[in-house]
């Protein structure tokens, strides 16, 4: 019998695992959390709020975005000095992925995404319908 996981570890169309994947897991065992691709990013949801967004296609798409409104910007980087606003999108938080805090700090992100921190998340915009 075939095993079906290397089959699709070997075909031309599967998808690579996210490098930044496991800034995820810890989200996985939440019984809201939903993943899905965001202009070549993907996105995680907790209780239908967009929280986090992780990128590995290069600068400045290669890090952490942290979904935040402006208000709430201040007290994030107070606590977390290494985040600023991302290059493109001001509107949310950023820190690029070669940042030497990034680990502690995306291991903190989702630690506060777990709590339902008020500062993380945003509502998501309705999709037009076509």
């Amino acid at each position: 019998m075939v095993n079906p996981e290397s089959i699709f570890q070997t075909a031309p169309h599967a998808r690579r695992r996210h490098a930044l994947a496991w800034i995820f897991e810890a989200l996985e065992r939440d019984s809201s959390y939903i993943e899905t691709r965001m202009f070549g990013c993907n996105a995680a949801y907790i209780d239908g709020l967009l929280c986090l967004v992780i990128a590995d296609r290069g600068a400045p798409w290669s890090g952490l975005l942290v979904c935040t409104s402006h208000e709430r910007h201040a007290p994030l980087i107070e606590e977390m000095p290494a985040l600023g606003p991302h290059p493109v999108l001001g509107k949310w938080l950023y820190i690029a992925q070669e940042h030497p805090d990034f680990e502690a700090i995306a291991e903190r992100m989702t630690a506060l995404v777990l709590a339902r921190d008020p500062r993380v998340g945003v509502e998501p915009k309705p999709r037009k319908r076509r």
